[in-house]
């Protein structure tokens, strides 16, 4: 295998692997308290609990694509290095705001704070899409679940008051 074939599997592998290690360190540590999901008043079109880590297992997959696809511009594009930017401050609020919304019950909290993410994939998308088009629309259903998911996160606020 030529070296730019193995260097290539290694940049997806890694950009693959950190998404999905975010999730399961995130999963760990609320793990204790994802029954609050089956405790609490849900709105319509809430799906059943064992969908969410299936949906977010492929959405951690295309986000890591599509950050590989990026990666290597970093250096020579501004726009990749403030894409990257963004996607890294995206993981790091997703990876918090089940700790506020599963560990600590603060649901208005919670759902500001997914404002804030959905905010930082946006701008993801924006300079991801100056790169390279296909690396940002793979970023298109990380924004769609986001949206449905601050639906879910102020609907259980209402409910729950």
């Amino acid at each position: 295998m030529k070296k730019e074939a193995k260097r290539k599997i290694i940049r997806y592998a890694v950009s693959v692997a950190v998404p999905l290690a975010v999730g399961i360190l995130s999963a760990v540590l609320t793990m204790g308290n994802m029954d609050i999901y089956k405790e609490v008043k849900t709105p319509l079109f809430s799906p059943p609990s064992f969908l969410f880590p299936i949906a977010w297992t492929a959405l951690y997959i295309l986000m890591g694509i599509s950050c590989g696809m990026i990666w290597d511009m970093r250096k020579t594009d501004k726009n990749a290095e403030k894409g990257i930017y963004y996607y890294a401050s995206s993981l790091v609020f997703n990876f918090f705001w089940s700790i506020i919304f599963f560990n600590f019950r603060m649901f208005m909290p919670a759902f500001i704070w997914l404002v804030l993410l959905l905010y930082l994939i946006v701008f993801t998308v924006v300079y991801y899409r100056r790169v390279n088009k296909t690396a940002a629309y793979l970023q298109i259903p990380y924004i769609i679940w986001v949206i449905f998911a601050g639906y879910l996160n102020l609907g259980i606020y209402i409910l729950n008051r």
